[in-house]
């Protein structure tokens, strides 16, 4: 059991390094904005980063499912799989990717009627879209990238990619905004300009990453085969419900939160944002199961899927531990350090103790969906977040009523709880599923 500890850490370790990176996209567009006089620009931008991300986050299937797939394909040595894999993601993406360009006036238009905010912050959360949406195909096919680099298990490579973008984003910013006096267009631009850039590094990577020996040619006919694409389909729709019914958990809170005032919109963002470093953390050891789980699958080997599920979750839940520990020590320099605006810190610290309690509450949701993601059991994940949703929708509303922004929280908390207890209750399906019995 040690030798898988230690093969979950090597392989969560730089996982989590490449995920912490991930929320600097908003993290430095939260903190730009947050020193620009008033807070419509930051409530603008962390509209606009909810929105996006709630766009994206509803395709994030195409990382989910080339994870899933090309971890399987990679413990069953298909190499011939594998690659006919990550060529329908990336074909995926690039229609997804294409279609939302094409109705961005309308979609945009349409997310931000339903978010609600103030006029000022409405203005600049417009200006914010325009320029963004132009990243969506390039943000798509990096999923696809880090969907192929994961289930690889090219840990490493993640990491560089997400470095690369990161690097991108800050460098633009600051010349944006800091020198140029952009303002929000210019956080906009920079974000843009890190999804193009880490499309580049991400084909670049791929290069490197492809399996040896598969240098035969893809024929067109291999790619469209049509039960490959039917399976594909059905496995997509199922992730996509899922995370639709995850999306729409978080635009409930943005628009609940907004109704409170520009003052508490603009702290939850920033408390959600120190929820993102513990949830991009926390996901390290969530892509390494899912990654380590579809080997095993795979391969047949349900002794290594047992003592990956084991490692993996200790692991997770220690780590979990102590974020929470650092929210309690260092939450309130961190609000600080977010925003100089006076009463949207005062409104954050008000409600820092649900952001303390979130990693705790809510490792156990990341974990069981590494393994079902691994294992490409989509109807459970589905059904299970729907589930939890729906419980959150009615918690949300009740809650709120009795004791507003307070009770928002704590239902956003009872979500993460029952997502994970919905999919640690059919976790034995997969073994039922996947495996042959096994002599104890």
């Amino acid at each position: 059991m040690a030798t898988w500890y230690r093969r979950v850490f090597l392989l969560a370790v730089p996982l989590i390094l490449s995920n912490l990176t991930q929320p600097l996209l908003s993290t430095v567009d939260t903190v730009l904005s947050g020193h620009l006089p008033g807070a419509a620009a930051l409530g603008g931008v962390a509209m606009g980063g909810i929105l996006f991300n709630g766009i994206f986050w509803t395709f994030g299937f195409l990382r989910m499912a080339t994870t899933g797939l090309v971890a399987q394909a990679h413990g069953a040595r298909d190499e011939a799989i594998l690659r006919l894999h990550f060529w329908r993601g990336m074909l995926s993406a690039a229609a997804i990717g294409a279609l939302i360009v094409l109705v961005r006036g309308p979609l945009i238009a349409a997310s931000l009627s339903l978010l609600g905010a103030s006029a000022a912050v409405h203005q600049n959360a417009l200006v914010y879209c325009d320029i963004r949406i132009w990243s969506a195909p390039a943000a798509l096919a990096n999923y696809v990238v880090l969907g192929f680099l994961l289930g690889r298990q090219h840990a490493r490579m993640a990491l560089a990619l997400q470095a690369a973008v990161n690097v991108v984003n800050v460098a633009v910013a600051l010349a944006l905004v800091v020198w140029l006096h952009w303002g929000v267009a210019g956080i906009a631009a920079a974000t843009f300009s890190a999804d193009w850039a880490g499309l580049l590094v991400g084909l670049i990577l791929i290069r490197i990453a492809w399996p040896r020996g598969a240098h035969r040619r893809i024929t067109w006919r291999a790619i469209a085969d049509g039960p490959s694409w039917r399976h594909l389909f059905s496995l997509n729709r199922d992730l996509f419900l899922r995370t639709l019914s995850l999306v729409a958990a978080y635009g409930w809170f943005t628009r609940t939160g907004a109704r409170a005032g520009d003052a508490t919109l603009a702290a939850n963002a920033l408390l959600l944002n120190l929820h993102w470093i513990a949830t991009y953390a926390l996901d390290g050891f969530a892509n390494a199961t899912e990654a380590l789980v579809g080997e095993a699958v795979g391969a047949q080997r349900v002794n290594d899927y047992r003592a990956v599920l084991k490692a993996s979750t200790v692991s997770a839940g220690a780590v979990a531990a102590a974020l929470s520990l650092l929210y309690v020590f260092a939450g309130s320099s961190l609000v600080g350090l977010f925003t100089n605006q006076a009463a949207v810190r005062v409104t954050a610290l008000r409600y820092l103790p649900w952001a303390m309690a979130l990693p705790l509450v809510s490792v156990w949701g990341y974990q069981m969906d590494g393994v079902f993601i691994g294992a490409t059991r989509a109807p459970e994940l589905r059904d299970s977040m729907v589930i939890a949703f729906l419980g959150y929708l009615g918690l949300a509303i009740v809650l709120g009523h009795a004791m507003g922004n307070n009770g928002l929280w704590c239902a956003f908390c009872c979500f993460m709880l029952l997502r994970g207890s919905l999919l640690a209750a059919r976790l034995p399906r997969i073994e039922k599923a996947h495996f042959k019995p096994v002599m104890a």
